[in-house]
């Protein structure tokens, strides 16, 4: 039987199919060429940053500033261990990084608290977080293949406080160091890491109101973190440290006895000046005006780390639209057992314009009373993003709980 489109079609509408199917190849390439010519992420120096550590906030799209407490809020929200329910807690988190191109990029993490006062209102916390590039061949100037093992990595104190009975506030100091291997021991360039000092300062309400015959709870948090010094590696020019802004919302509600949902919401923007484009400074003749790049070029790359921040505000080239597509947001969902079994979900989107990071995130939980175990899964909207199928894993343990385990063998 032969099979045509005109049998199902009559020729009129062919025509109309045709140049349908014409013009949204028209649009597609159009949208394509849009976004090549708009395409402008903020840049940044250690950039490892900005990845979240742990499986929890991960497997509901990367949110945190507004969630429960735990021992990984180091990174999302340090305010929140002021209201945190155990004295204390510790969680190591290790992820493997672009498993889709490589094999020995990770990421590990250490965080926890611990509670001061006999009234819990206050707490200090520290983490520390190691990222590792893998092994790289580089090949010196006498022609000698040598391996060298970049990596970066921050360790930092926090401190915070309850101000009243619904709002505490944190600080957290950071020290950081990165070596990207540059030079070795047959060149004329010896390794030099380079070193950072940023802070974090944050805010955490939460309340419980009564909706119906049912107490929920209702929390929002912000977070301004890695205000601090530039990172200038030898032999590269300083670059900004990945400030950024998160603010969050979190509201939670019991589904039934022992049964509660969470329904999160993040919002993120680096606040970091957008480093100029050539073809920004174009003439009539669609010439570039050299002078005119060179000294807004030299200008960003002068420009301090608090002019900078705001900066970020108002500098974009294409104004007010495109400092909206710096905006990123994640929205996430988490369910929870008792506190003993959790299930996560959530999606994370960037603009296409400033990084195109799009991925949802799935993950659950197991709880005991001295510890517990998260996973979570990442799975990025395209195939081809090396982002593609990351995998996170945390294991944290829980101070009253060891402390009760141990009190009851004696």
């Amino acid at each position: 039987m032969n099979f045509k489109l005109s049998n199902i079609l009559p020729v009129s509408r062919l025509k109309y199919y045709a140049a349908f199917t014409a013009l949204l190849c028209v649009f597609s390439a159009a949208a394509e060429n849009e976004i090549k010519n708009e395409f402008n992420p903020v840049q940044t120096g250690v950039t490892s940053l900005s990845i979240a550590p742990d499986a929890r906030g991960a497997s509901m799209g990367d949110i945190g500033a507004a969630t429960d407490p735990d021992a990984n809020s180091q990174f999302w929200n340090p305010s929140k261990y002021a209201f945190a329910y155990s004295q204390g807690s510790v969680a190591l988190s290790y992820t493997p990084w672009l498993r889709k191109l490589v094999n020995d990029i990770f990421l590990a993490n250490l965080a926890g608290y611990w509670k001061l006062g006999s009234n819990d209102n206050q707490a200090i916390s520290a983490s520390l977080r190691y990222f590792s590039l893998g092994e790289v061949n580089s090949e010196s100037l006498g022609g000698v293949t040598e391996t060298i093992n970049p990596y970066e990595m921050a360790f930092d104190l926090g401190y915070s406080r309850k101000l009243s009975e619904k709002f505490s506030m944190g600080v957290v100091f950071r020290y950081i160091y990165s070596d990207l291997g540059f030079g070795g021991s047959g060149t004329n360039v010896q390794p030099s890491g380079a070193s950072a000092f940023a802070a974090d300062i944050s805010g955490y309400f939460v309340t419980y109101p009564i909706i119906g015959q049912n107490e929920c709870q209702f929390a929002w948090g912000w977070n301004i973190s890695n205000i601090g010094t530039k990172v200038s590696p030898e032999g590269m020019e300083p670059a900004f440290l990945p400030t950024n802004l998160k603010l969050g919302a979190s509201f939670t509600f019991p589904l039934a006895d022992y049964h509660n949902l969470a329904i999160n919401l993040d919002l993120n923007k680096l606040l970091v000046p957008t480093r100029p484009r050539r073809s920004d400074y174009t003439n009539d003749d669609g010439e570039v005006d050299e002078e005119a790049y060179a000294k807004a070029y030299t200008d960003w790359r002068d420009m301090s780390p608090i002019t900078g921040i705001f900066k970020s505000f108002g500098d974009a080239p294409g104004g007010f639209k495109e400092e909206l597509r710096e905006i990123t947001y994640s929205i996430g969902a988490e369910y929870n057992y008792n506190q003993q079994f959790f299930l996560r979900a959530g999606y994370y989107h960037e603009s296409e314009f400033k990084g195109n990071r799009q991925y949802f995130g799935f993950g659950a939980g197991f709880s005991l009373n001295v510890v517990r175990l998260d996973a979570a899964y990442m799975l990025a909207t395209s195939q081809t993003s090396p982002l593609d199928q990351t995998l996170r894993f945390t294991l944290t343990f829980d101070m009253d709980g060891l402390r009760d385990l141990l009190g009851g063998r004696r």
